[in-house]
């Protein structure tokens, strides 16, 4: 069923073969009805973007369910998604939250992101900004560029942390240098209220940050 999996895979990307989204999903199902969860996962994504199947989010919840109760964490994030905005299911916040939280804890970037959006607004979960400080500050780790964004504002206003502008600029500075256009607003406007020296600080901090986390480092 690996085998089945991997040649969905290609052909849905056109690795070593014509790409061919009708002949991705049927290799996707085969391995997907013998319970492989990588195959289950991609077989939802398919039916959920209507890729060599009709669109079907009721389909494709039920494909990313079965990853999801075998620990695949990708099925999970796209779970507690689609609980969150009703897509397939009936939106649930609670629920969004539980599945969102199993991602988040297999260290998921954007699942830990939103857990954290989820903790900050009192969506789903009790309202909690170090909570979302906490989650922030994981993604943020992984370089994630809206999570950096996220995680200086929270400095940058005091929410679940103290109010520190060094820290606020350091991770605007951070998820700007990847392109996050608020968060170049957002570090240009904290810049407005600070000292040179803290400037140089911050900046300095984003250098250091850089240098223990190159591209595809670990």
């Amino acid at each position: 069923m690996y085998a089945q999996g991997t040649l969905g895979f290609k052909y849905s990307i056109g690795y070593g073969v014509p790409e061919d989204d009708v002949e991705a999903v049927r290799w996707f199902r085969l391995a997907a009805e013998q319970g492989n969860a990588g195959a289950q996962f991609y077989l939802g994504n398919m039916y959920g973007n209507g890729d060599g199947v009709p669109e079907d989010d009721v389909e494709a919840v039920r494909w990313f369910r079965l990853a999801a109760l075998q620990g695949n964490a990708y099925a999970q994030m796209a779970l507690g998604f689609r609980y969150g905005n009703g897509y397939g299911v009936p939106e649930d916040d609670v629920e969004a939250a539980r599945w969102m939280r199993l991602a988040a804890d297999q260290e998921i970037a954007f699942a830990q992101y939103n857990l954290g959006l989820m903790y900050a607004n009192g969506v789903g979960v009790p309202e909690d900004d170090a909570e979302a400080v906490r989650l922030y500050r994981l993604a943020a780790e992984q370089g994630y560029a809206r999570a950096q964004s996220r995680l200086g504002a929270m400095y940058a206003l005091g929410y679940g942390v103290p109010e520190d502008d060094v820290l606020a600029y350091m991770w605007f500075n951070l998820a700007a240098a990847q392109g996050d256009e608020d968060a170049q607003e957002s570090k240009d406007l904290i810049e407005e209220r600070m000292t040179r020296e803290q400037i140089a600080e911050a900046q300095r901090l984003s250098r250091e940050w850089l240098e223990a986390h190159p591209p595809g480092g670990n």
